[in-house]
Protein backbone atom coordinates (compact mmCIF):
# COMPACT_ATOMS: atom_id res chain seq x y z
CA UNK A 1 0.00 0.00 0.00
CA UNK A 2 2.64 2.20 0.91
CA UNK A 3 4.59 1.41 -1.97
CA UNK A 4 1.95 3.19 -4.42
CA UNK A 5 3.12 6.57 -3.09
CA UNK A 6 5.83 9.38 -3.20
CA UNK A 7 7.96 8.91 -0.01
CA UNK A 8 10.50 10.95 0.99
CA UNK A 9 11.77 8.64 3.66
CA UNK A 10 12.89 6.66 0.09
CA UNK A 11 13.10 8.76 -2.74
CA UNK A 12 13.78 12.43 -0.93
CA UNK A 13 13.27 16.03 -3.17
CA UNK A 14 11.07 14.36 -5.61
CA UNK A 15 8.62 13.59 -2.87
CA UNK A 16 8.14 16.55 -1.24
CA UNK A 17 5.23 18.51 -1.47
CA UNK A 18 5.68 22.05 -0.37
CA UNK A 19 2.11 22.89 -0.34
CA UNK A 20 -0.92 22.58 2.14
CA UNK A 21 -3.36 22.07 0.14
CA UNK A 22 -3.46 18.49 -0.49
CA UNK A 23 -3.73 17.93 3.89
CA UNK A 24 -6.22 20.53 3.97
CA UNK A 25 -8.61 19.15 1.72
CA UNK A 26 -7.96 15.75 3.49
CA UNK A 27 -8.56 17.39 6.70
CA UNK A 28 -11.75 18.42 5.24
CA UNK A 29 -12.52 15.12 4.02
CA UNK A 30 -12.06 13.34 7.21
CA UNK A 31 -14.02 16.49 9.25
CA UNK A 32 -10.70 18.02 10.75
CA UNK A 33 -9.78 15.51 12.88
CA UNK A 34 -7.04 18.20 13.93
CA UNK A 35 -9.19 20.11 15.65
CA UNK A 36 -10.32 17.55 17.92
CA UNK A 37 -7.86 17.57 20.44
CA UNK A 38 -4.89 20.11 22.03
CA UNK A 39 -1.25 19.57 20.27
CA UNK A 40 2.10 20.64 21.06
CA UNK A 41 3.67 21.79 17.78
CA UNK A 42 7.60 21.00 17.32
CA UNK A 43 9.89 21.80 14.71
CA UNK A 44 13.79 22.54 14.13
CA UNK A 45 16.76 21.12 12.30
CA UNK A 46 18.31 19.05 15.48
CA UNK A 47 16.46 17.67 18.91
CA UNK A 48 12.92 17.84 17.64
CA UNK A 49 12.51 14.23 17.98
CA UNK A 50 13.85 13.68 21.42
CA UNK A 51 12.25 16.87 22.22
CA UNK A 52 9.28 15.50 21.46
CA UNK A 53 9.72 12.37 23.37
CA UNK A 54 10.63 13.75 26.05
CA UNK A 55 7.40 15.75 26.40
CA UNK A 56 5.00 13.06 25.94
CA UNK A 57 6.88 10.89 27.90
CA UNK A 58 6.35 14.28 31.28
CA UNK A 59 2.49 13.72 29.95
CA UNK A 60 2.40 10.53 29.84
CA UNK A 61 3.53 10.30 33.80
CA UNK A 62 1.25 13.44 35.13
CA UNK A 63 -1.18 10.85 33.65
CA UNK A 64 -2.61 11.72 30.38
CA UNK A 65 -3.26 10.42 27.60
CA UNK A 66 -0.83 11.72 24.96
CA UNK A 67 -0.22 10.99 21.22
CA UNK A 68 3.16 11.29 19.68
CA UNK A 69 3.58 12.05 15.77
CA UNK A 70 7.47 11.52 14.82
CA UNK A 71 9.09 10.83 11.91
CA UNK A 72 10.84 9.13 10.02
CA UNK A 73 10.37 5.58 11.30
CA UNK A 74 13.24 3.08 12.19
CA UNK A 75 11.96 -0.24 11.82
CA UNK A 76 7.99 0.12 11.86
CA UNK A 77 5.81 2.89 9.72
CA UNK A 78 3.72 2.43 12.78
CA UNK A 79 6.56 4.17 15.49
CA UNK A 80 4.89 7.12 13.77
CA UNK A 81 1.92 7.42 15.36
CA UNK A 82 1.57 5.97 18.79
CA UNK A 83 -0.70 7.32 22.28
CA UNK A 84 1.40 6.29 25.41
CA UNK A 85 4.08 4.75 23.50
CA UNK A 86 1.97 2.38 21.92
CA UNK A 87 2.52 2.22 18.52
CA UNK A 88 -0.77 2.61 15.88
CA UNK A 89 -3.09 -0.43 15.87
CA UNK A 90 -2.47 -2.37 12.62
CA UNK A 91 -5.87 -2.65 12.07
CA UNK A 92 -5.98 0.83 12.14
CA UNK A 93 -3.59 1.77 9.54
CA UNK A 94 -4.83 -0.88 6.88
CA UNK A 95 -8.60 0.04 7.44
CA UNK A 96 -7.73 3.83 6.71
CA UNK A 97 -5.76 3.16 3.77
CA UNK A 98 -8.51 1.20 2.38
CA UNK A 99 -11.23 3.04 3.41
CA UNK A 100 -9.26 5.94 2.39
CA UNK A 101 -7.79 4.71 -1.19
CA UNK A 102 -9.73 6.41 -3.54
CA UNK A 103 -9.35 9.71 -1.69
CA UNK A 104 -5.46 9.09 -2.24
CA UNK A 105 -5.66 8.00 -5.77
CA UNK A 106 -7.94 10.69 -7.14
CA UNK A 107 -6.41 13.61 -5.07
CA UNK A 108 -2.82 12.46 -5.76
CA UNK A 109 -1.47 12.90 -1.75
CA UNK A 110 1.95 12.28 -0.83
CA UNK A 111 3.08 9.51 1.44
CA UNK A 112 3.43 12.06 4.12
CA UNK A 113 -0.06 13.72 3.98
CA UNK A 114 -1.56 10.12 4.05
CA UNK A 115 0.72 9.65 7.07
CA UNK A 116 -0.42 13.08 8.92
CA UNK A 117 -4.26 12.60 7.74
CA UNK A 118 -4.09 9.19 9.38
CA UNK A 119 -2.13 10.11 12.61
CA UNK A 120 -4.23 12.78 13.47
CA UNK A 121 -7.64 10.26 12.59
CA UNK A 122 -6.34 8.04 15.19
CA UNK A 123 -5.68 10.41 17.95
CA UNK A 124 -9.22 12.30 17.41
CA UNK A 125 -11.03 8.70 17.59
CA UNK A 126 -8.62 8.08 20.88
CA UNK A 127 -9.24 10.80 22.48
CA UNK A 128 -5.64 11.85 23.22
CA UNK A 129 -5.72 14.44 25.99
CA UNK A 130 -2.92 15.83 24.00
CA UNK A 131 -0.62 14.70 21.23
CA UNK A 132 2.86 15.87 20.23
CA UNK A 133 3.34 16.61 16.74
CA UNK A 134 7.21 16.70 15.35
CA UNK A 135 7.14 18.82 11.85
CA UNK A 136 8.57 16.58 9.01
CA UNK A 137 10.56 18.88 6.89
CA UNK A 138 10.77 22.67 7.50
CA UNK A 139 7.68 23.93 9.23
CA UNK A 140 5.89 26.53 7.28
CA UNK A 141 4.90 24.56 4.53
CA UNK A 142 4.58 21.05 6.31
CA UNK A 143 1.80 18.58 6.57
CA UNK A 144 1.76 19.10 10.73
CA UNK A 145 1.04 23.08 10.13
CA UNK A 146 -2.74 22.47 9.70
CA UNK A 147 -2.62 22.57 13.78
CA UNK A 148 -3.60 25.32 16.06
CA UNK A 149 -1.04 24.44 19.48
CA UNK A 150 -0.84 24.98 22.75
CA UNK A 151 2.38 25.73 22.85
CA UNK A 152 4.96 25.81 19.66
CA UNK A 153 8.51 24.69 20.14
CA UNK A 154 11.37 25.34 17.51
CA UNK A 155 14.87 23.64 18.69
CA UNK A 156 18.12 24.10 16.84
CA UNK A 157 18.34 25.40 13.45
CA UNK A 158 21.25 23.97 11.23
CA UNK A 159 22.11 23.79 7.28
CA UNK A 160 20.08 20.70 6.72
CA UNK A 161 17.78 20.24 3.77
CA UNK A 162 18.81 23.31 1.89
CA UNK A 163 18.03 22.28 -1.59
CA UNK A 164 14.07 22.74 -0.38
CA UNK A 165 14.63 25.26 2.97
CA UNK A 166 17.04 27.66 1.54
CA UNK A 167 20.68 27.91 1.66
CA UNK A 168 21.14 30.00 4.46
CA UNK A 169 20.07 29.99 8.27
CA UNK A 170 18.38 32.90 8.53
CA UNK A 171 15.76 31.08 5.22
CA UNK A 172 15.93 28.05 6.95
CA UNK A 173 14.81 29.57 9.91
CA UNK A 174 11.86 31.83 8.66
CA UNK A 175 10.84 27.98 7.20
CA UNK A 176 10.68 26.98 10.74
CA UNK A 177 9.17 29.91 11.99
CA UNK A 178 6.35 28.92 10.00
CA UNK A 179 4.93 27.58 12.75
CA UNK A 180 4.33 30.66 15.32
CA UNK A 181 0.85 31.11 15.25
CA UNK A 182 -1.43 34.20 16.33
CA UNK A 183 -0.74 34.47 20.19
CA UNK A 184 -0.07 31.19 20.95
CA UNK A 185 3.56 31.14 22.51
CA UNK A 186 6.65 29.81 20.88
CA UNK A 187 9.72 28.62 22.60
CA UNK A 188 12.86 28.89 20.87
CA UNK A 189 15.08 25.91 22.65
CA UNK A 190 18.97 27.84 21.97
CA UNK A 191 19.54 31.63 20.80
CA UNK A 192 21.68 31.59 17.72
CA UNK A 193 22.24 35.10 17.58
CA UNK A 194 22.45 35.07 13.54
CA UNK A 195 18.74 34.14 13.55
CA UNK A 196 17.42 35.39 16.87
CA UNK A 197 15.75 38.18 14.77
CA UNK A 198 14.23 35.72 12.38
CA UNK A 199 11.98 34.61 15.49
CA UNK A 200 11.64 37.41 16.87
CA UNK A 201 10.07 39.25 13.95
CA UNK A 202 7.71 36.54 13.70
CA UNK A 203 6.89 36.38 16.87
CA UNK A 204 5.73 40.21 17.27
CA UNK A 205 4.12 39.65 14.10
CA UNK A 206 1.71 36.81 15.15
CA UNK A 207 1.73 38.82 18.52
CA UNK A 208 3.17 35.44 20.32
CA UNK A 209 5.30 35.55 23.29
CA UNK A 210 8.57 34.20 22.56
CA UNK A 211 10.86 32.54 25.13
CA UNK A 212 14.42 31.71 24.38
CA UNK A 213 14.99 28.61 26.81
CA UNK A 214 18.48 28.64 27.06
CA UNK A 215 18.47 32.16 28.56
CA UNK A 216 16.53 30.97 31.76
CA UNK A 217 17.98 29.40 34.59
CA UNK A 218 18.69 25.56 34.47
CA UNK A 219 16.70 24.07 36.79
CA UNK A 220 19.20 20.74 37.26
CA UNK A 221 16.58 18.49 36.15
CA UNK A 222 18.73 15.64 34.30
CA UNK A 223 17.34 13.35 31.65
CA UNK A 224 18.00 9.22 31.45
CA UNK A 225 18.83 10.16 27.88
CA UNK A 226 22.61 9.94 27.20
CA UNK A 227 23.73 12.54 24.75
CA UNK A 228 25.53 15.63 25.94
CA UNK A 229 23.45 17.29 23.31
CA UNK A 230 20.44 16.36 25.01
CA UNK A 231 20.93 19.54 27.97
CA UNK A 232 20.24 21.78 24.88
CA UNK A 233 16.86 19.88 24.14
CA UNK A 234 16.09 19.54 28.19
CA UNK A 235 15.81 23.17 28.50
CA UNK A 236 13.45 23.84 25.59
CA UNK A 237 10.91 21.29 26.79
CA UNK A 238 10.95 22.32 30.31
CA UNK A 239 10.17 25.94 28.95
CA UNK A 240 7.03 24.33 26.85
CA UNK A 241 6.03 22.79 30.54
CA UNK A 242 6.11 25.98 31.88
CA UNK A 243 3.65 27.90 29.47
CA UNK A 244 1.38 25.01 28.81
CA UNK A 245 -1.59 25.75 30.45
CA UNK A 246 -4.48 23.84 31.64
CA UNK A 247 -2.89 20.37 32.71
CA UNK A 248 -1.34 19.95 36.51
CA UNK A 249 2.40 18.82 35.91
CA UNK A 250 4.53 18.67 38.71
CA UNK A 251 8.29 18.53 39.37
CA UNK A 252 7.61 14.57 40.05
CA UNK A 253 6.23 14.03 36.89
CA UNK A 254 8.83 16.10 34.95
CA UNK A 255 11.62 13.85 36.37
CA UNK A 256 10.32 10.50 36.13
CA UNK A 257 8.90 11.57 32.47
CA UNK A 258 12.61 12.33 31.65
CA UNK A 259 13.97 9.14 33.15
CA UNK A 260 11.56 6.86 31.73
CA UNK A 261 11.33 8.80 28.58
CA UNK A 262 12.62 5.57 25.89
CA UNK A 263 10.39 3.44 27.91
CA UNK A 264 7.31 5.34 27.52
CA UNK A 265 7.72 6.25 24.20
CA UNK A 266 10.06 3.60 22.38
CA UNK A 267 12.65 5.98 21.43
CA UNK A 268 15.33 4.96 19.72
CA UNK A 269 18.69 5.74 17.78
CA UNK A 270 19.54 9.21 19.73
CA UNK A 271 23.14 8.09 21.77
CA UNK A 272 21.56 4.63 21.78
CA UNK A 273 24.13 1.77 23.55
CA UNK A 274 24.01 -1.32 21.90
CA UNK A 275 26.65 -3.04 23.37
CA UNK A 276 29.60 -3.20 25.92
CA UNK A 277 33.05 -4.77 25.96
CA UNK A 278 33.38 -3.43 23.61
CA UNK A 279 31.38 -0.11 23.83
CA UNK A 280 28.72 0.02 20.94
CA UNK A 281 26.74 3.59 20.03
CA UNK A 282 24.61 4.39 17.15
CA UNK A 283 23.14 7.73 16.93
CA UNK A 284 20.89 8.85 14.27
CA UNK A 285 22.85 12.68 13.82
CA UNK A 286 22.88 13.04 10.19
CA UNK A 287 24.05 16.61 9.65
CA UNK A 288 27.26 18.79 10.53
CA UNK A 289 25.78 20.06 13.53
CA UNK A 290 24.23 17.05 15.02
CA UNK A 291 27.05 15.07 14.14
CA UNK A 292 30.05 17.42 15.47
CA UNK A 293 28.03 17.36 18.45
CA UNK A 294 27.78 13.60 18.60
CA UNK A 295 31.89 13.58 17.46
CA UNK A 296 32.62 15.73 20.73
CA UNK A 297 30.75 13.58 22.83
CA UNK A 298 32.58 10.20 21.19
CA UNK A 299 36.00 12.40 21.50
CA UNK A 300 35.09 12.46 25.52
CA UNK A 301 35.14 8.79 25.93
CA UNK A 302 37.78 6.34 26.98
CA UNK A 303 39.01 3.58 24.48
CA UNK A 304 42.18 2.23 22.94
CA UNK A 305 40.57 2.18 19.01
CA UNK A 306 37.86 3.92 17.63
CA UNK A 307 35.50 2.01 14.98
CA UNK A 308 33.32 4.59 13.07
CA UNK A 309 30.18 2.29 10.49
CA UNK A 310 29.49 4.67 8.32
CA UNK A 311 27.00 5.12 5.71
CA UNK A 312 24.98 8.56 3.66
CA UNK A 313 22.27 9.44 1.58
CA UNK A 314 23.13 11.01 -1.56
CA UNK A 315 21.85 14.71 -1.15
CA UNK A 316 23.69 15.27 2.32
CA UNK A 317 26.92 17.50 1.56
CA UNK A 318 29.52 15.35 2.77
CA UNK A 319 32.14 17.69 1.68
CA UNK A 320 31.11 19.78 4.89
CA UNK A 321 30.40 16.65 7.52
CA UNK A 322 33.37 13.78 6.46
CA UNK A 323 35.66 16.89 7.87
CA UNK A 324 34.62 16.60 11.28
CA UNK A 325 35.59 13.04 11.58
CA UNK A 326 38.60 11.95 13.57
CA UNK A 327 41.38 10.84 10.54
CA UNK A 328 42.47 8.28 13.33
CA UNK A 329 39.49 6.05 13.70
CA UNK A 330 39.12 2.72 11.04
CA UNK A 331 36.24 3.19 8.58
CA UNK A 332 33.61 0.80 7.65
CA UNK A 333 32.10 2.24 4.65
CA UNK A 334 28.68 1.01 3.69
CA UNK A 335 25.16 2.20 2.09
CA UNK A 336 21.95 2.29 3.53
CA UNK A 337 19.49 -0.22 2.56
CA UNK A 338 17.48 2.50 0.40
CA UNK A 339 16.97 4.37 -3.11
CA UNK A 340 18.79 7.46 -1.70
CA UNK A 341 21.65 5.89 -0.44
CA UNK A 342 25.12 7.09 -1.31
CA UNK A 343 27.33 4.59 -3.68
CA UNK A 344 29.82 3.51 -1.14
CA UNK A 345 32.84 3.54 -3.35
CA UNK A 346 31.85 7.07 -4.07
CA UNK A 347 31.75 7.76 -0.05
CA UNK A 348 35.08 5.98 0.13
CA UNK A 349 37.14 7.90 -1.87
CA UNK A 350 35.39 10.84 -0.86
CA UNK A 351 36.09 9.88 2.49
CA UNK A 352 40.03 9.35 1.65
CA UNK A 353 40.79 12.95 0.48
CA UNK A 354 39.76 13.77 3.67
CA UNK A 355 42.28 11.52 5.18
CA UNK A 356 39.69 8.76 6.50
CA UNK A 357 40.40 5.21 5.28
CA UNK A 358 38.84 1.72 5.72
CA UNK A 359 37.09 -0.87 3.85
CA UNK A 360 34.35 -0.66 1.93
CA UNK A 361 30.93 -3.74 2.54
CA UNK A 362 28.24 -4.44 0.47
CA UNK A 363 25.46 -4.02 3.27
CA UNK A 364 25.47 -2.00 7.13
CA UNK A 365 25.05 -5.71 8.16
CA UNK A 366 28.27 -6.78 7.25
CA UNK A 367 29.90 -3.42 8.08
CA UNK A 368 28.88 -3.71 11.29
CA UNK A 369 29.74 -7.73 12.07
CA UNK A 370 33.39 -6.37 10.32
CA UNK A 371 33.65 -3.71 13.40
CA UNK A 372 32.17 -6.18 15.49
CA UNK A 373 34.95 -8.78 14.93
CA UNK A 374 37.89 -6.16 14.78
CA UNK A 375 37.37 -4.20 17.45
CA UNK A 376 38.66 -5.41 21.01
CA UNK A 377 36.65 -5.16 24.20
CA UNK A 378 38.39 -1.86 24.83
CA UNK A 379 37.06 -0.39 21.84
CA UNK A 380 34.32 2.07 21.11
CA UNK A 381 32.03 0.94 17.80
CA UNK A 382 30.34 4.14 16.51
CA UNK A 383 27.32 3.39 13.53
CA UNK A 384 25.86 6.26 11.83
CA UNK A 385 26.04 9.17 9.27
CA UNK A 386 22.54 8.60 8.34
CA UNK A 387 19.22 7.39 10.05
CA UNK A 388 19.29 4.71 7.66
CA UNK A 389 22.24 3.23 8.72
CA UNK A 390 20.69 3.10 12.30
CA UNK A 391 17.53 1.78 11.22
CA UNK A 392 19.44 -1.26 9.73
CA UNK A 393 21.17 -2.08 13.34
CA UNK A 394 18.90 -1.32 16.07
Amino acid sequence: MFAQLPMYQQKGKTAYNAKLEGIQSFAAYLHHPEREFKVIHVAGTNGKGSSSHMLASILQEAGYTTGLYTSPHLKDFRERIRINGSLVDKAFVVDFIQDNKTFFSTHNLSFFEMSVGMAFDYFAKSKVDIAIVEVGLGGRLDSTNIVVPEVALITNIGMDHTDMLGDTLQKIAKEKAGIIKENIPVVISELQEEIEQVFRAEAKNKNSKIVFADQHDDENIKTALLGTYQRKNLRGVLAVVKELKGFEITREHIEKGLQNVASNTGLMGRWQLLGEKPTVICDTAHNREGLEMVLQQIAQQKFERLHIVLGFVREKDIDRILPLFPAHAIYYFCRPHIERGLDVLMLQKKAASFGLSGNVYDSVAEAYDAALNRASIDDFVFIGGSTFVVAEVV
